[in-house]
């Protein structure tokens, strides 16, 4: 391959297909082509825009096909860039949407230095993200099944009057309700199965993750997360997986940026307006924040659990799990106190949270990031 010299292609992807247009510096942008999105049809695509040897620098929207065709041209000794899409400048007036039309905005755009490139995972990143969304999918699932069993039985009258549900208590009683019909019996078998099926699911996705965490890069990163309150082997796991390395970003707020869980604003002149959260970015880590910024509703304080959590890290880390109980502790405590509604309590927790998190893994991979737990 010679050296890069200019030439930018970009590639809107499908399941099938991929429409290709090319822009080189000095001249007009020309479509090439659409190609079938296999090994063969990839390889003609590169002969094509890639006559005389030349490194192209391709481009394409992050979406369902993934990360596969990345690998693919990167292989090569090509340059790739993943776009965000949400973040991709269009016209406001523009009406009309097609693979042709998209290929040669990308190829513009990128020509012009106009696109935000999202971060791709290695493959065993990805097969890391793939285990913990499968976890959560299996999660969703239980919860739906469990709330259909719920339905059902409310429907009827029969209602459960202990303390907790979906404890040994409230099984045995399950296994105690009668009904009129011979045919409603059956109907509750099977939804009280659908409920253990998909608990079974989530229990051996679980067991793999644990048995995945003995081998990976990030083990050592994921094992200081879990010393902190809140943060147990699937939140850690589910952070790691979605975020990678996050000494990637400079600061925490950048993190918290990238989170979309900071304010959004509306500012001019002498006027600033803050509304709600951006909730841009990646969603599954902003859920594991929330949930776990939930367990700082209670006065700091070391738990059993938390210290046999925390025996395997550092002094330095366990200072840091401190420093951030205590803070978020005192921080959920105050806004309750001056009247915040819940949901925002928690959303500043999650977004403090983050910072602390981000400073466990720089001390960690030994990046400076000057938290006042050391000082």
């Amino acid at each position: 391959m010679n050296h890069f010299n200019g030439i930018y292609a970009g590639l809107d992807v499908h399941k099938d297909r991929i429409a290709v247009a090319v822009a080189r510096d000095g001249e007009e942008v020309l479509y090439v082509g659409d190609f079938p999105n296999t090994s063969a049809g990839i390889a003609k695509l590169l002969k094509r825009v890639s006559r005389g040897g030349e490194v192209i620098n391709f481009c394409y929207e992050a979406g369902p096909c993934g990360y596969g065709l990345y690998r693919h041209l990167t292989s090569c000794g090509h340059a790739c860039t993943v776009v965000a899409p949400s973040l991709i400048p269009r016209k406001p007036g523009q009406r009309i949407k097609t693979d042709r039309r998209d290929a040669l905005t990308l190829a513009r755009l990128l020509r012009a230095g106009e696109l935000t490139s999202v971060w791709v995972p290695d493959a065993e990143q990805e097969a890391l993200r793939d285990l913990t969304r499968a976890r959560e999918d299996m999660k969703a699932i239980e919860l739906k099944a469990r709330q259909r069993l719920g339905a059902f039985l409310l429907r009827h009258g029969q209602v459960f009057r202990g303390k907790s549900r979906w404890t040994q208590a409230h099984w045995r009683w399950l296994e105690t309700v009668k009904f009129d019909s011979p045919v409603q019996p059956v109907v509750l078998v099977e939804y009280i199965e659908a409920v253990k099926r998909a608990q079974r699911q989530v229990a051996t996705l679980e067991t793999q993750m644990r048995e995945a965490l003995t081998d990976w890069s990030l083990r050592p990163v994921a094992e200081a997360l879990m010393a902190m309150r809140g943060i147990r082997l699937v939140a850690a796991m589910t952070i790691l997986a979605e975020l990678g390395d996050l000494t990637r970003f400079d600061t925490p707020s950048e993190l918290m940026a990238y989170l979309g869980v900071v304010p959004s604003e509306h500012s001019s002149g002498q006027t600033r307006r803050q509304g709600r959260i951006t909730r841009t970015g990646n969603g599954h880590v902003r859920r594991i924040l929330t949930e776990a910024a939930w367990n700082y509703r209670f006065p700091a304080r070391k738990t059993r659990v938390i210290e046999r959590r925390a025996e395997q890290t550092s002094p330095q880390v366990q200072a840091i799990a401190w420093q951030a109980q205590k803070r978020l502790c005192g921080r959920y405590r105050h806004l309750t106190q001056v009247g915040k509604h819940k949901n925002q309590v928690v959303t500043a927790v999650a977004r403090e949270l983050s910072g602390f998190i981000w400073a466990i893994a720089c001390e960690v991979t030994g990046k400076p990031h000057a938290s006042k737990a050391l000082s």
